[in-house]
């Protein structure tokens, strides 16, 4: 039996997008730039998409800890996914440009707050326009429904739970970020470099072949192939965006047992006793 894929077509959301039961997201969003997403979204997008910006809506605001990009608050985030026309019937495509990064952290939020029928759009929005797909100027106006959040807390790593596991043999960490940033050798972003000890880096677009598609899932497996299924694994990024591509990858793979690191990297150095490593493990 084929598990059920997290992944949805452009060819497929296009056939779905009239359907009274689907919610399109635009989820564009460029760090370093955090106005270009929506910008890039008034000059078009898919016909009937809400636009959900990464650091105004899927995260809260940045503190002494919680990283980079930390959770949002759930209750102001379940009022508006009910604004945006969500709710317990509401099937859920995501897209963006950036190979999902950004979409994949508002799937993983989703499915935190109990909603599974959220799927990523493969392939991205240049994609969607160089295959003629129909692109809109308007602003979508979605009949307003009542989101009702069921958190998924097994979801989530915090990082007490990632300091309790470091030596445990049961459980595998995992760090997205670039092979360089891993090792220690460059870190344009955060003030500390290395590597939570112990962590195997699994770069996130590694997922991706060379055209921006997600990879098969037998590809997938293979990717994965050296981690076992029954083990617990805690994914992380610099703060908690990335990672959500890796989730969605091993779940995509057929591990159940996978949860996200929110603070990831940048939590993990605010706390000064915080071991970090660098190099090859």
């Amino acid at each position: 039996m084929s598990m059920p894929s997290h992944l949805i077509s452009l060819q497929e959301v296009y056939r779905q997008l009239e359907k009274p039961d689907v919610i399109v997201v635009d989820c564009r969003f460029v760090l370093g730039n955090p106005d270009a997403g929506k910008e890039a979204y008034l000059q078009g997008h898919i016909p009937g998409a809400i636009y959900m910006d990464l650091e105004k809506d899927l995260s809260g605001p940045v503190q002494e800890h919680g990283g980079r990009h930390p959770l949002p608050d759930l209750g102001r985030l379940s009022i508006l996914l009910g604004e945006s026309g969500i709710d317990d019937s509401t099937r859920v495509f995501a897209y963006d440009d950036q190979g999902g990064a950004m979409a994949s952290r508002f799937w993983w939020l989703l499915r935190f707050l109990g909603h599974n029928r959220v799927y990523l759009m493969d392939e991205g929005y240049t994609r969607w326009q160089e295959n003629g797909f129909p692109v809109s100027r308007e602003s979508a106006k979605p009949s307003a429904k009542t989101f009702v959040p069921r958190v998924q807390s097994h979801l989530l790593a915090s990082m007490h739970d990632v300091r309790e596991k470091l030596d445990d043999p049961e459980t595998v960490l995992i760090d997205s970020r670039e092979h360089t940033r891993y090792l220690g050798e460059a870190e344009p972003i955060d003030p500390v470099a290395g590597h939570i000890p112990g962590a195997l880096n699994y770069f996130w677009k590694e997922s991706l072949d060379e055209q921006n598609r997600w990879k098969s899932g037998s590809e997938l497996s293979e990717r994965f192939a050296k981690l076992a299924k029954d083990s617990e694994i805690i994914v992380y990024c610099g703060s908690g965006v990335t990672a959500c591509p890796n989730v969605l990858a091993l779940m995509e793979s057929g591990f159940d047992k996978v949860k996200l690191y929110a603070g990831s990297w940048s939590d993990w150095i605010s706390y000064p006793e915080n071991p970090v490593a660098q190099g090859e493990e």
